[in-house]
């Protein structure tokens, strides 16, 4: 349990790497609910990395870290 607490952080890597690879999501189509998937990547992964990021918190602050 100990090596999970120490390597959660780096899950916090994975929306970065996801933001910094435009070629994927710089695109109009397909378009989700009317809006361009442009739009709608950033928006989701907004949702996601405060998630994740709630998450390491909540398991840092448990161990007493």
């Amino acid at each position: 349990m100990r090596t999970l607490h120490r390597w959660l952080p780096i899950i916090l890597l994975v929306p970065f790497v996801a933001l910094l690879w435009v070629p994927f999501y710089n695109r109009i189509d397909p378009r989700v609910g009317g809006f361009p998937f442009f739009y709608v990547w950033l928006v989701g992964w907004t949702v996601v990395t405060a998630a994740m990021t709630w998450l390491v918190w909540r398991v840092q602050r448990g161990r007493g870290a």
